[in-house]
């Protein structure tokens, strides 16, 4: 069955009616704080597929790695044609990426080989997929002129590991593949002659700037990856993974903490609160999380592509998105 057509027609229809009537009459804006997280970022497709149906109202998205290209299709596809243009960005780019796998080499096989040797070795003309995959679906000279909804997109500067913010009007492609660039698969990106890697290593996804800058009152957390795992790791291949876990996971902790921290410093203004502060603390957050959806996900490889894998995220992250609106009625 083709990933474009994991559920029947009628099901779909059903599905986004109840949706669409869950959130009627609270039609107040979400700004959508897309977690990266590789392959797993198909969870979130689905969630961005169930809320477009819905006709749910975005007032800003930040993404990561997967969340910045999840944030970038959704954006340009509203741009070229509103909701139903952008499921169908969404479709075509996750059917594409498994499309385009390499399928000759096992995932744990280029993990392997990603521990023991460098992109510049491996992969010496710095051939990436992703480039094509997205020049093929993302107008980013219309997404710069023309965005639909304010973007911040987040990446590592590889000098001294600090974040840098790309907003809608300097979204390129190099941006793009910079928030995603896992420096044991690629090469690190240039931009302005300053190199970048994942944004996961500093901010997975942006929230206290999300928060500061949104009109918003709720920010609708997308999340790929778990906080927490059991037991102790003990094999080369579990603690590697692991280490990458840890990686990706503490700096969206660090930026809750900080917004707690925000929080505090408002609370103490007792008389003459700044509008700013006033905003921050009537702003809530609530989350999507793969996790709690997808049983066993900690056992997958966010390297994984297969086709029914995606599909069985993206069906995950639907469902979710339809067990979120119907809890916002």
């Amino acid at each position: 069955m083709s990933i474009l057509q994991t559920t029947d027609n009628t099901t779909r229809r059903s599905a986004a009616t109840r949706s669409a009537r869950a959130v009627e009459g609270t039609r107040q804006p979400v700004a959508l704080a897309l977690q990266g997280g590789g392959s797993f970022g198909a969870f979130t497709w689905g969630v961005l597929d169930r809320l477009l149906e819905a006709e749910m109202p975005f007032d800003m998205v930040s993404g990561t790695s997967a969340g910045a290209l999840n944030a970038v299709l959704l954006a340009d596809g509203l741009a070229e044609g509103g909701p139903e243009a952008a499921k169908a960005k969404l479709a075509r780019f996750w059917k594409r990426v498994s499309d385009t796998a390499p399928l000759p080499v096992p995932t744990r096989a280029l993990e392997v080989t990603a521990s023991i040797m460098s992109p510049y070795q491996f992969n010496p003309l710095g051939v990436n997929p992703l480039r094509d995959l997205l020049l093929h679906e993302v107008d980013f000279e219309r997404l710069r002129a023309e965005t639909p909804l304010p973007l911040m997109i987040a990446a590592t500067r590889v000098s001294d590991g600090r974040l840098r913010l790309f907003r809608e009007h300097e979204i390129t492609l190099e941006a793009v593949l910079a928030s995603c660039c896992l420096p044991r698969l690629h090469h690190a990106v240039e931009i302005d002659g300053e190199a970048y890697w994942d944004g996961g290593f500093s901010s997975n996804p942006p929230i206290r700037q999300l928060a500061i800058d949104t009109n918003a009152d709720l920010i609708l957390l997308v999340q790929l990856l778990a906080e927490t795992a059991p037991g102790t790791p003990r094999h080369g291949a579990e603690i590697s993974q692991r280490l990458s876990g840890i990686a990706f996971s503490e700096p969206l902790l660090k930026e809750l903490e900080a917004l707690d921290d925000l929080r505090a410093l408002c609370r103490e203004q007792k008389v003459m609160r700044s509008k700013q502060c006033r905003k921050i603390l009537r702003l809530r957050i609530q989350r999507i999380s793969a996790e709690s959806a997808v049983d066993g996900l900690g056992q997958h490889s966010p390297l994984h592509v297969d086709r029914a894998f995606l599909s069985r995220l993206h069906e995950a992250g639907a469902a979710a998105a339809d067990g979120w609106l119907a809890a916002q009625s």
